[in-house]
């Protein structure tokens, strides 16, 4: 066996298991961040608040749970500049040793009718510990993945990213059905609802087994081998990629989408203030469907932003997605569970992940090797934190009782789909363009013939 094709063959065996690293990296680490999802929607408003008045129980519990996007954007900045200093690998498991034992924290933490105002005080502190350790997760994954993936299939690669974060949706919901429909609602709101956390300590055991295995990246080590790695790459990333980093921060707001769908749209369906009246373990299997569907077709969107573009694809999600919030809240209102899951399915599993699928591939293509973390999780971290009290804002302007619910909150999501579409339509294509050029808006990118052909080798390789 030649030098070259051994060398050929461990690229690709490394762009595999890299991308099966972050794909089960992200599973487990968004399990830990969905399970507090739920909980804060379906459990914490009972336990952690006092129960005199329904509704502002309601906004409290949604109001922790945007506690962790406000976190996010200081953990982007401490794990941006690790992993652009210490290697993606480095901090990808720094990220799930934190998200791991805050997770466990939160199972341990005594209630509010045992300790007062103690209780939402120590949850408060573990969800900034979550949203600490998150901010660094998807920037390091996705940064790995890219700068391991073959050129002409990095959305193909990267876009297993976002299917894990989806499978990690689905296991804390897989984890929360069987409890919420078979255990009596006492001992679930008592105990039951504690096992997801405490099962976090798989997480810890199964992260440090799985990201151990995989190498630096060639582009942070070649970056190493020629002394170029940034001292501060937040201030250069700052400095030298703020417009595209306003970009990012501009297309991040479509986390009001996961927003509508798992969050707001399960207290509104759940919450007895709202007289909806869905079964908690009913409206679970919503945002559980849709996943399941965003899992199947998340490699297939990665693949065509690999023949189309990154931009076309995220357009079309962004304002197709905002417009199906409308109708996904119009389903919950008229107690319709059959067309509240048909709506999940369209926007959030299908729609949506024009974006989702697209954006962990296009976010890191955007910046230069010397700043990728960094840029990517300061400005995607500060885009999902604008959003991060959407719910409680919701639950303000449409608490239980109010009129029009629907309209008040789809308006809202809708709008701010508009303004990510419009931040990706103002920045520049980057799927042809080389790894050594990313980041450099002067780049010529390959030109189309040429760009199929190499396209096709990669492809052609990866099945050899």
């Amino acid at each position: 066996m030649t030098a070259a094709l051994h060398a050929d063959i461990q690229h690709r065996q490394q762009s595999k298991k890299a991308a099966a690293s972050g794909w089960i990296g992200s599973a487990l680490e968004y399990y830990d961040f969905f399970i507090y999802a739920t909980a804060a929607s379906l459990i914490f408003p009972q336990i952690f608040f006092p129960s005199s008045n329904p509704t502002v129980a309601i906004v409290a519990s949604l109001a922790t749970y945007g506690v962790g996007y406000v976190a996010r954007p200081i953990g982007a900045f401490v794990l941006g500049h690790w992993g652009d200093t210490h290697g993606r690998k480095n901090v990808l498991i720094l990220c799930m040793f934190l998200m791991g034992f805050s997770t466990i924290a939160v199972g341990l933490l005594p209630t509010y009718e045992q300790v007062g105002i103690l209780a939402p005080i120590l949850l408060v502190i573990m969800r900034l510990i979550q949203g600490f350790a998150v901010a660094g997760e998807i920037s390091g994954a996705s940064s790995m993945i890219l700068e391991h993936a073959p050129f002409g299939r990095r959305g193909y690669y990267a876009s297993y990213t976002l299917q894990g974060v989806q499978a990690g949706q689905i296991m804390a919901a897989a984890v929360f059905l069987p409890l919420a429909h078979f255990m009596p609602e006492a001992a679930f709101n008592s105990w039951g609802w504690r096992i997801p956390f405490l099962l976090s300590f798989i997480v810890i055991i199964a992260g440090w087994i799985i990201r151990r295995e995989v190498d630096e990246t060639p582009a942070f080590k070649e970056e190493g081998s020629q002394n170029a790695t940034p001292r501060s790459p937040v201030i250069e990333a700052i400095q030298t990629t703020w417009p595209d980093m306003i970009r990012v921060v501009l297309m991040a707001l479509m986390n009001v989408i996961p927003v509508v769908a798992t969050i707001f749209g399960a207290a509104y369906a759940v919450q007895a203030a709202y007289g909806i009246g869905f079964h908690k373990d009913v409206y679970l299997w919503i945002p559980v469907m849709g996943n399941i569907v965003a899992c199947l077709v998340i490699p297939y969107v990665g693949n065509l932003s690999d023949k189309i573009g990154r931009r076309p694809p995220i357009i079309i999600g962004a304002l197709g997605s905002g417009l199906l919030a409308f109708g996904y809240l119009y389903a919950i209102s008229i107690h319709s569970v059959p067309l509240a899951i048909v709506m999940s399915l369209l926007m959030w599993g299908v729609v949506y992940q024009g974006y989702n699928a697209i954006f962990p591939s296009f976010f890191p293509e955007l910046f230069p090797t010397r700043t990728r973390v960094s840029s990517m999780a300061i400005s995607q971290n500060v885009g999902t934190a604008a959003t991060a009290l959407l719910p409680a804002l919701f639950a303000t302007v449409a608490p239980p009782g109010s009129q029009n619910v629907p309209l008040v909150v789809g308006s809202i999501a809708f709008a701010i789909c508009v303004i990510a579409a419009a931040a990706c339509w103002s920045a520049r294509e980057t799927y042809r363009v080389r790894m050594n050029d990313l980041g450099n808006p002067e780049a010529a990118p390959v030109d189309q013939a040429s760009y199929e052909r190499l396209r096709d080798e990669s492809i052609a390789a990866s099945r050899g």
